[in-house]
């Protein structure tokens, strides 16, 4: 697929957004903003690039370049940079669907038009990617979910969704590390531990991993 050219704008006195959407996610400009944060790295001036879902935050030093030269740059590199996966590592995540922690599995089901077992086998049957971590430390957004079981983020958010929660929020899929306010829907929860604040690498998953939920159980 070719992927088109970006929109730049700032974001503060010392960042850019290099923005490459185009309409719905694209697993390959995914991948080409992974490559580009990498190389932009090498970039003088620049302190940290943070991927996002198809677009990259670039953060630089204004007394040390400035955001023309640092954008214009950044257009170099996307025209010249091939995209690639990125090998990451492999994770199964144990899932309990519905009930109290589950709360919003029926009316997911129903809103897919499938039965609350044919929608929880649909999800743990995908493989999903690691786009982007971002919202809160160790927050993953997952790519990979099938078209059929996307639903749009509630209209109010909740003010507390707990950690462990396994949520969707329109075509992504994703996880809550800690317990925080989410607009996305609940439709299970697993005990697996995405941040732990007190070890050496406190984020479980990094961009470019692969996710598989195991379904350990369902309760409608």
């Amino acid at each position: 697929m070719v992927v088109g050219t970006p929109h730049i704008s700032l974001a503060g006195s010392g960042a850019l957004l290099l923005d490459g959407a185009q309409g719905a996610f694209n697993d390959t400009t995914q991948e080409l903003v992974w490559a580009v944060a990498n190389a932009a790295l090498t970039l003088e001036g620049v302190c940290e690039a943070v991927p996002g879902m198809n677009n990259l935050l670039v953060v630089f030093d204004p007394l040390a370049t400035d955001a023309h030269s640092v954008g214009d740059q950044l257009m170099s590199l996307w025209s010249a940079t091939d995209a690639h996966p990125v090998t990451g590592t492999h994770h199964t995540i144990p899932v309990h669907y519905g009930g109290a922690r589950g709360e919003d599995l029926a009316g997911w089901a129903a809103h897919c038009g499938l039965s609350v077992d044919e929608t929880v086998r649909h999800h743990a049957a995908a493989t999903y990617t690691v786009a982007a971590i971002g919202a809160m430390p160790g927050f993953p957004y997952l790519s990979g979910l099938d078209p059929l079981l996307a639903w749009a983020r509630r209209s109010t958010p909740r003010l507390k969704v707990a950690e462990g929660a396994v949520i969707i929020g329109g075509a992504q899929a994703g996880i809550m590390p800690m317990t925080a306010p989410s607009g996305w829907h609940i439709i299970g929860h697993t005990d697996v531990k995405l941040f732990k604040a007190e070890a050496e690498l406190p984020v479980l998953l990094r961009p470019g991993d692969k996710i598989r939920f195991a379904i350990a159980g369902i309760e409608a």
